[in-house]
């Protein structure tokens, strides 16, 4: 299912053409790309929540990599990506409605993971091979910041989101793209 997704998706930049590439042969590749255990890559899921006027996206203040960002996570063996997506939305906002504004993909990355600790253990350097959703939700739902994950959780304006994030690389080659494309969805 995801495969076909992947190779009826159309490149939006540069960088999500060589992107796809990349997480088509890992599919394709090797077994247990759905699994963390797999050090050197693994596929995760990731959301572009905005609010019903799509003038706002949630974020949130992510503990390891001390920024704001958006919401996502390890796939764990589950191939649906979307429901990752989802679920991984839910349980970093605490939102109970999100829905997909479309169950096509939204977005592909790439992204590079430092070493860091999590849980008192060392996690090696490693790529997370990224698909992304558009979400949408309410944003006058109650919040909630899930302390194992975030220590914030807060709307943004798109452009705001863009500046809140304190990592280069995310600023101008992913919330800049997702916002583009965003634009052209309305």
């Amino acid at each position: 299912m995801l495969i076909k997704a992947l190779e009826n998706y159309r490149p939006f930049n540069e960088q999500e053409e060589q992107d796809l590439k990349i997480i088509k042969k890992a599919i394709k590749e090797i077994p247990d790309i759905f699994h963390r255990h797999h050090l050197t890559a693994h596929m995760t899921a990731s959301s572009w929540l905005v609010n019903q006027a799509y003038n706002k996206v949630l974020m949130i203040h992510h503990n390891i990599y001390n920024s704001w960002s958006w919401l996502g996570g390890h796939a764990d063996g589950e191939e649906d990506l979307l429901q990752v997506a989802i679920k991984e939305a839910q349980e970093e906002s605490g939102l109970k409605h999100i829905h997909p504004v479309s169950e096509d993909i939204f977005s592909v990355e790439v992204l590079t993971v430092d070493g860091h600790e999590k849980h008192n253990h060392y996690v090696p350097s490693h790529l997370h091979l990224n698909i992304t959703y558009l979400l949408q939700a309410d944003e006058n739902q109650d919040l909630f910041i899930n302390e194992h994950e975030n220590s914030g959780v807060a709307w943004f304006t798109l452009e705001e989101a863009v500046k809140a994030s304190t990592e280069p690389w995310f600023q101008k080659r992913i919330y800049s793209k997702l916002n583009e494309k965003l634009s052209k969805k309305r």
